[in-house]
Parts: structure tokens; sequence; C-alpha cells
């Protein structure tokens, strides 16, 4: 079964256009949990102009599926996961001001700094998951770093996948199918949506989990958010 996670970074942003506490995105998160959804992920920035860290402190009290939270490993971020100890860390090579993440680790040139974070951040009892691009030169050193997962990159995959998915696809397969042989569990996110997912699913059907936010977030605006979970739920039921 490949678990959903909702990501809530953009019910943080609506939140924080107005300056007050709505939508409450603690609410949403236990909402989004009694809809289907089977993981939050959140991705607090320094400048906190979503998710904040207090939002990340309050969320650790209540969330009861696997709270998964995505960050560069600044020392912050550490203490934070530290402190919070959710069920997944997911790590990302974003410089502060990135408007989203766009890339997965080089984990041939990080190779020592990440087999370190890996470590302490398993020292303090958390699954980790590193972003990564859909190439292969990058899955033996991932496992070298000690972690647990690696969440594929798959902007390349929506950007081609009206184009010709099964192209698009492709290369998803083959490192996949390598993490599959390294013992690598295996994630996936960005720009997922509900036109490529089930595609995905059935393209690679032993997913673990995805991380899907802004689309997921936009959809509601039309079906509803209970509704939308539950359609996104289908896609992976395949």
């Amino acid at each position: 079964m490949t678990k959903l996670s909702v990501n809530i970074n953009k019910i943080a942003t609506l939140r924080n256009a107005r300056g007050a506490n709505n939508p409450n995105v603690v609410q949403v998160a236990l909402d989004a949990e009694r809809f289907g959804a089977q993981g939050i992920t959140v991705h607090p920035r320094p400048d906190e102009r979503h998710i904040r860290y207090q939002d990340v402190l309050d969320l650790s009290e209540v969330v009861t599926t696997e709270f998964n939270i995505e960050g560069y490993p600044d020392n912050r971020f550490m203490e934070l996961i530290k402190m919070v100890k959710p069920a997944q860390a997911t790590l990302v090579p974003d410089p502060p001001n990135a408007i989203t993440s766009n890339s997965g680790w080089d984990t041939i040139t990080h190779l020592e700094y990440l087999k370190d974070i890996v470590a302490e951040l398993h020292a303090s009892g958390t699954r980790v998951s590193i972003f990564i691009n859909p190439e292969s030169k990058f899955f033996e050193p991932a496992k070298e770093t000690g972690t647990d997962r690696v969440e594929l990159y798959t902007e390349p995959f929506a950007v081609n996948f009206s184009k010709d998915k099964h192209a698009a696809v492709k290369p998803y397969i083959e490192v996949s199918e390598l993490a599959r042989q390294l013992g690598l569990g295996l994630n996936a996110g960005h720009d997922l949506d509900l036109h490529n997912l089930k595609f995905l699913k059935e393209s690679i059907p032993y997913l673990d989990e995805v991380s899907i936010g802004h689309a997921l977030v936009c959809d509601a605006l039309y079906y509803g958010l209970e509704n939308t979970i539950q359609m996104y739920r289908r896609q992976l039921e395949v």
C-alpha cells in the first residue's frame, strides 16, 4: 500500500496572508487525517513564510498518523527534529530563499555530510528520507549515507507526463528498481496530481509514500478537502 501524506504548507500560506489563525493549520491537519490522510507533511523554512516552527510543535502534539518534517538540515532544523521526534525527516537541499524544492541531493558530493546528518537523526529515533533526482549515480551513495528511504523528485515526470507519459516515467522505474535492490524504501513527491498520480503508482507499485500539497489544496477549492483526499487515495488503490 502506498500511503498519502498531505502537505499542509499551502494552508499555512493562506492563513499567513491575513495574519490571524484562519484557516487553523492544526485543525486542518486533524480534519485531513479524519478524511483519510495517512500522514501529514510540513516543510518549515527559515523565513517561516508558510509553516512556522511553532506550528510544528503544535502539530506534534496532535498528529496521530505519520508526521513527516521536510527541510534543509541546518542547526535549527536538526534541533526541531530532536525535539519533536517525528516519524520521518525528509532531507532536502533547498537554499533558504527557495520558493519550493527544485532538485535532489548530490549524494556523491555531500556523502560524508549526509552520513553525519543521517546518523544524528537516527540517534533521535527518526526515520530518514533523502530527496533525490531520478539518476542512478546518486543511489548507491544514498545507500552509503545510512538513509532508510529516498524520495523521488517527480517534477520532471510531471512536466513531461502530457508529452509522453511512458518516456516520462522510464527513468523513475529504472532508479526504483535500483533502490529496491539496495534495500532503500521509496517515497515520491513534487507536482503529483490527479492527472499523473495513478500512472506513477501503476508504474511503481511498491512506492511506500507520496507527499502531495499544492495540487491537493488547489483541487480542494473545487471539490472540498474531504472529497479531494478520497480522490487522491483512490488514485493509489491500483
